[in-house]
């Protein structure tokens, strides 16, 4: 028991090195903070940038607002960026409740709100743009935070992450948030080197501890068993799981009946089950958005209600409280009524499908603590703050856009990272449910694993590389490239290889004064018995090609009744032909047999290494049935008396003759002649040679790899610049008009934005056919599989879409000849919705039809259209003078800002 002194000098001790402005920022909370955040903390108003690395929900966005007050304190202002505008609306408005709208301003593609606040929180792509653009809202930054800065391994939009951290000025000191990483110390090390001073801060503690469980049936297991403080897998698990296999591999009593399979819990049984042990509110993690949804209706026809009367009441008022801005007719196609009615039972789905409006209604309804249940996909655990007492993961692989892929120890973590509310829950739940062929060992090999690497996937663009050019100069904007983290790790490699490539030099070395000989040079000696035996075996090669050629024509020269004599292997002895099997694919000829044996046997070419010819020939009776064991007895019996004592002579053997070869022949002359030839040693000496020469070809190997990774950023950035250069977007160190306008484009397709305006493809389109013709450079189906052709507006839109699609095509050949592959198809599939909605058409109709026959979700809609319209606000930045481009665009993003599309939440 510790005296008040000793508990007062400890306090003092703990609170002494905390400069003013981290003692007023410590008054704002109503905890004490943890070690790990003090310790960030300190470091950042000590004058460093900090990298924090910790598990979801431990509450290391605190360090980001401790930049955001030291930023007020000093008179700076700070940027605070997140990876998704929903969580950057989030972080805006706790930023406001604590300060101020006067003092917060927010910068998404959708708000502009207050952008000259001192604090301002905005997208990552917001400041990336703002630093190459030289905006004048730099002025006076002190602080940046990077929320979520692990996204810089998103092989999409990965790259902003990287070109924010290399160019924000020195000035600035960065605040980097981070998922637990495991090699938080490297991308430390990285940051440092680009940014000066970076302490790193890891912290694998969880607030809330986390329980891992397995529910089998009806039932919830503990995964973990802990004896003398050492976790082990819960043998009363392992048997129930052995048990369930079993019975699902199995029948029913006395061998009779169906399979008695052991089925996984129903999602309603699963909501059941948790409510009644006390584990609610839950996310159930289901990799599909279909899913998700069905999940909320069958809890709805099971009558589940998870809410009080109190709640059911308070939920609606707020509902219709934040979709009051909504069309009545739009909510009349999203299904509100029947949405509201599971919202007050305490039920709902989350998933990127959804509006926008509607996906925020629900996070605010489970954070209150109102809405019990979430069906959810996996896009819900990347930032949203919007913990629970449980998380159930339903399976444990899913569809990654190419094929189905088991989770990684990383999302696993990701997902259950969500489980245990800080300040409300004692201790967090994660629920796998099993599932026939289910390892509860490879579950727990998931649970136990920290390995979560952060891999760049930073490459340059066709933008970014004008944009450095015109600010940098080629030549500092090579080595600025040269500082990305892509090559960092690219170098730590290249360091491994070079050290394993400096043995293998070294062992050459051995070896080549191994196999010295006194009598003369042994290396060229060697080099011709290499080159005799690699000439021989050549020669070998050709002829078994041969061979195999002309067995494979014996054999479609066959024909039913023929005798033969298979030459070796199981099958080897007379046969006869029953079928030639001869294969209209072009696989080679099967000939299915009787052998001397009686049995039925199937041929292929590989049991005849040299040709074959009919022995006999024997008539095979109409009606010959080969199933039938007295009919294949006959025939062979026929066979044998047709043969009687005749000698058929040994079977051919393949055999290879020496050939003349005139090279040979050379090659065995200088041997003999060679000084070396007559060495007694000789042997020993070949033997060193040969290890000689495998030790060079894997040597070879090892430099091509050196070289391939050391300046690949570089190298490419060449090509592109020299891409750019052939179309006149660079000439030579300096940036042309043409270049400065594809400066102002940040999309995936730059270079065929930038090349459709410049050619005036769109100039004489109306507004609804410039969105359906650029809807082209910014929509992705998600169903790769479709090769349905879309449906397009006929006309001046269709004529344009054509021109986009030749140019492609044509830009893909340059792309070519330069080594680069960048450039995208454009994909048509959006192209008449965008038409349809810029037209005026309802949202039910444009929905309904959707793409390519296939109704289209409200969220995808509204999430697509926006991203249209950003796109169409660029492109009247960047018209040229003169071009009708940018009243048209204009005209585009005002007949789109309507309805659905035009609500946007802040509250």
């Amino acid at each position: 028991m510790t005296t008040p002194a000793e508990r007062y000098a400890a306090f003092r001790q703990k609170h002494g090195d905390d400069g003013a402005a981290l003692r007023s920022f410590r008054g704002l909370y109503d905890f004490e903070l943890d070690d790990f955040q003090l310790d960030a903390c300190r470091a950042l108003e000590a004058g460093d940038g900090v990298l924090v690395a910790a598990p979801t929900g431990s509450g290391k966005t605190v360090v980001g607002e401790f930049a955001v007050h030291l930023a007020l304190e000093q008179g700076r202002k700070c940027f605070y960026t997140t990876p998704i505008k929903a969580l950057s609306n989030q972080k805006y408005n706790d930023l406001v409740k604590r300060y101020g709208t006067a003092k917060v301003g927010l910068l998404t593609g959708d708000n502009s709100v207050n952008g000259e606040a001192p604090i301002v929180v905005m997208t990552t792509e917001v400041l990336r743009n703002m630093l190459y653009a030289g905006s004048a809202t730099l002025a006076g930054l002190g602080f940046a935070v990077m929320d979520e800065v692990h996204y810089l391994a998103d092989r999409f939009r990965g790259a902003v992450w990287e070109e924010v951290i290399i160019h924000l000025p020195e000035s600035v000191r960065l605040v980097a948030l981070s998922a637990t990483v495991s090699n938080a110390e490297e991308f430390g090390e990285w940051m440092g080197e680009v940014r000066g001073d970076t302490t790193v801060i890891v912290d694998e503690h969880r607030p809330v501890p986390l329980w891992q469980h397995m529910m089998v049936g009806n039932r919830v297991y503990d995964m973990f068993m802990t004896d003398d403080l050492t976790p082990r897998i819960n043998p009363t698990l392992m048997r129930v799981t052995r048990d369930a296999e079993r019975l699902t591999a199995g029948r029913g009593r006395r061998g009779y009946g169906r399979p008695q399979r052991s089925r996984p819990p129903d999602r309603v049984q699963v909501i059941e089950k948790l409510d009644s042990e006390g584990l609610l509110p839950a996310i159930t993690f289901i990799f599909s958005r279909a899913g998700c949804d069905g999940a909320v209706q069958q809890c709805l026809h099971a009558g589940i209600r998870l809410t009080t009367d109190r709640e059911r009441h308070e939920i609606r008022q707020l509902v219709d409280e934040r979709t009051a801005h909504l069309p009545d007719e739009d909510l009349a196609v999203l299904g509100y009524l029947e949405w509201r009615d599971c919202l007050e039972r305490g039920l709902a789905a989350h998933h990127a499908g959804m509006l926008p409006a509607f996906k925020e209604v629900v996070e605010e309804l489970f954070t209150r603590g109102l809405v019990k249940a979430v069906f959810a996909t996996e896009t819900l655990a990347l930032g949203i703050n919007m913990p629970a007492r449980s998380v159930v993961i339903e399976k444990l692989d899913k569809w990654n856009g190419e094929a189905h892929a088991d989770l990684t120890p990383g999302e696993y973590t990701q997902l259950t990272g969500r489980a245990g509310r800080r300040g409300i829950d004692v201790e967090g739940h994660a629920v796998v449910l099993w599932q026939p062929g289910m390892d509860p060992l490879s579950v727990a090999g998931l649970a136990g694993t920290r390995t979560y690497p952060l891999r760049s996937s930073f490459q340059p663009s066709y933008n970014m590389a004008v944009n450095l050019v015109g600010q940098f100069g080629r030549e500092r904007a090579r080595t600025l490239l040269e500082e990305s983290f892509a090559q960092f790790q690219a170098d730590r490699a290249v360091v491994g290889l070079a050290k394993q490539l400096r043995k293998h030099e070294e062992a050459l070395e051995g070896y080549q004064e191994a196999m010295t000989c006194h009598l003369g040079d042994f290396p060229e000696y060697a080099e011709l018995r290499r080159r005799l035996s690699d000439r021989e075996a050549e020669l070998s090669r050709q002829r078994g090609a041969a061979r195999r050629a002309a067995a494979v024509r014996s054999l479609e020269a066959l024909e039913p009744g023929d005798v033969i004599r298979v030459p070796g292997g199981r099958r080897a002895g007379l046969a006869i032909v029953l079928d030639p099997g001869r294969n209209p694919r072009g696989l080679g000829p099967s000939p299915l047999v009787l052998t001397i044996g009686k049995q039925i046997k199937k041929l292929d070419p590989a049991d005849f290494p040299v040709p074959v010819e009919p022995l006999e020939k024997l008539r095979i009776p109409k009606n010959f049935n080969g199933r039938s064991p007295k009919e294949r007895a006959n025939l062979v019996s026929t066979l044998l008396a047709k043969l009687g004592d005749r000698d058929l002579g040994k079977p051919v053997r393949a055999r290879d003759h020496a050939v003349d070869d005139d090279e040979i022949s050379e090659l065995r002359r200088r041997i003999r002649q060679h000084p070396c030839h007559g060495c007694d040693e000789r042997e020993d000496h070949a033997r060193w040679a040969e290890r000689y020469h495998k030790l060079l070809r894997e040597t070879e190997g090892l430099r091509h790899r050196v070289e391939g990774r050391s300046h690949v950023i570089s190298r490419t950035f060449d090509r592109i610049c020299s891409v750019l250069e052939q179309l006149g977007y660079l000439d030579g160190e300096a940036v042309t008009d043409e270049g400065r306008r594809l400066g102002r484009l940040y999309t995936e397709l730059d270079l065929l934005t930038a090349e459709s305006l410049r050619q005036g493809l769109w100039e004489e389109l109306e507004p609804a056919e410039l969105a359906a013709c650029v809807s082209a450079l910014v929509f992705e189906s998600r169903a790769s599989d479709d090769t349905r052709r879309p449906k397009i507006p006929a006309g001046r839109a269709q004529d344009a879409l054509s021109a986009m699609i030749r140019l492609w095509g044509e830009l893909e050949g340059i792309e070519s000849d330069h080594g680069l592959s960048t450039i995208r198809e454009p994909d048509l599939g959006f192209a008449w919705a965008a038409f349809r909605w810029t037209k005026g058409h309802a949202l039910d109709a444009v929905l309904m039809e959707g793409i390519n026959g296939n109704e289209l979700a409200a969220g995808d809609f509204v999430r697509w259209v926006k991203q249209l319209m950003d796109l169409l606000g660029q492109l009247g930045n960047a018209a040229p003078p003169g071009s009708k481009i940018k009243q048209t665009a204009g005209k585009a993003v005002d007949a789109m800002r309507r309805g659905v599309v035009a609500y946007s939440s802040l509250t």
